[in-house]
């Protein structure tokens, strides 16, 4: 991994010297000669290497400027003999290691690239917990057979550096089942980059997909694609059905080559790419009216997912439901809010056209104690079906009996004439909390 490196040291001939070590072994280094310069520098390095005796700004204050900018940035100093004690309070500030003169080069650079790898590894935690997060949160919970279907595709798929289509109505949740098939992958580590095709202008989707290069047309600067800023990881192109039929033959071409040309450049640059489209569309049958390209089409379909629409879920519909309303009531720093029988039978049977989307919003208006819709609670004198109001009229006197009993299940259970294995079958059925 080549690293930007700032080097802050007041010793012109050292500066020097250690820039060339550190570009000798493959990183670009920038010199300064005191804190202020470094950090008022444009640039953001990956690292600082820093003396800790300077004239101004010593190594003590660039340490303190560096952490507050950017915690996650190493710093590494430098002490002359007898700084032990300074370079003691410099570790204990933060610093990530320090190295007495004389040094040996090779221990500095070794140093060095142990601070990127551990600098790489935090960003890798950092990233795999937010992801976590993501799916936490996330329509891919569940334990539906759909559910659990999902699951094995992608994890079957994940590991392979097949290009795959992802196909399911809005709000299935299927930039999530991207996401999932990148972090499962070998590039994990490289950059996941999405692309809304449906959002991009036609004018502006080259150029956004492609880059330009200076010169390109007026004004234009140096700037790399969205397929080259995915390379070494996984380029997203979400509603790709909407791309534009100018674009798609380009696109099929760069797929064919993994090499993409910048506009206003005849050079190709090598591409490293995974490439995950997905559609709410049927892209096969886009190919047969000619709105969608069939090459492009197989070139994208290495394997297909199709993620199963909300109303297919069955049980977890209430169990997304209770998620994210609790998710919400803890944001809004409510109390959770129980779901009764009659509300979950009535989740069961909403058609769900926007999905879990749908499902989120209307859990968060739940969790503020707002009314829902009345498609979603039917309104009083609703007919209802005749098991659907013996379930509610039960489930009415077993609340009541664990309210006179106070929670104790077993003499509730013995007031209803049932087994007490029987009746925690029902309370966990009617979601009925004691």
């Amino acid at each position: 991994m080549t690293a930007l490196i700032h080097v802050v040291e007041d010793d012109s001939d050292h500066r020097h010297a250690l820039c060339d070590l550190i570009e000798a072994a493959g990183h670009r280094a920038e010199g300064f000669a005191d804190g202020r310069a470094a950090l008022a520098a444009t640039s953001r390095p990956d690292l600082v290497l820093t003396d800790l005796r300077m004239p101004g700004m010593d190594g003590q204050a660039v340490l303190e400027a560096v952490r507050d900018r950017d915690p996650d940035c190493p710093v590494v100093m430098i002490s002359g003999h007898g700084d032990l004690a300074q370079a003691v309070q410099a570790m204990r500030a933060g610093a990530e290691d320090f190295l007495e003169k004389p040094y040996d080069g090779m221990h500095l650079l070794t140093v060095i690239e142990r601070c990127l790898r551990t600098r790489a590894a935090r960003a890798e935690i950092g990233r795999l917990q937010d992801q976590i997060a993501r799916a936490e949160e996330g329509g891919l919970l569940g334990q539906s057979a759909a559910i659990t279907a999902l699951h094995a595709r992608i994890d079957a798929l994940a590991p392979t550096d097949l290009d795959i289509v992802i196909t399911g109505e809005t709000g299935t949740g299927k930039e999530l089942v991207a996401r999932a098939l990148h972090a499962g992958s070998a590039r994990a580590a490289g950059p996941f980059v999405a692309v809304n095709c449906a959002a991009l202008p036609e004018s502006l989707f080259e150029i956004e997909i492609f880059g330009h290069v200076v010169g390109a047309f007026p004004g234009a600067q140096d700037k790399p694609g969205k397929l080259e800023a995915a390379s070494g990881g996984t380029l997203l192109l979400d509603e790709v059905e909407a791309m534009p039929a100018a674009i798609q033959p380009k696109l099929l071409r760069a797929l064919q080559e993994r090499a993409v040309e910048r506009l206003g450049e005849n050079r190709l640059i090598p591409l490293d790419l995974r490439i995950v489209a997905t559609s709410k569309a049927d892209l096969r049958s886009l190919t047969l009216d000619g709105s969608f390209r069939p090459d492009l089409f197989y070139r994208l379909a290495g394997a297909e997912i199709a993620v199963e629409p909300l109303r297919a879920l069955g049980e977890d519909i209430v169990l997304l439901f209770s998620h994210y309303a609790g998710l919400a009531a803890a944001r809004h720093g409510r109390p959770p809010m129980p779901l009764d029988y009659a509300l979950k039978q009535r989740l069961l049977r909403r058609s769900w056209p926007g999905n879990v989307r749908e499902l989120k919003a209307l859990a968060e208006r739940f969790a503020l104690g707002l009314d829902l819709p009345e498609d979603t609670v039917a309104p009083v004198g609703a007919p209802e079906s005749l098991a659907d109001r013996v379930a509610a009229f039960e489930a009415r006197e077993i609340q009541l009996a664990l309210e006179r009993c106070r929670g104790n299940t077993e003499r509730a259970a013995k007031a209803l004439g049932m087994a007490r294995r029987t009746l925690n079958d029902k309370i966990s059925r009617y979601g009925i909390r004691s």
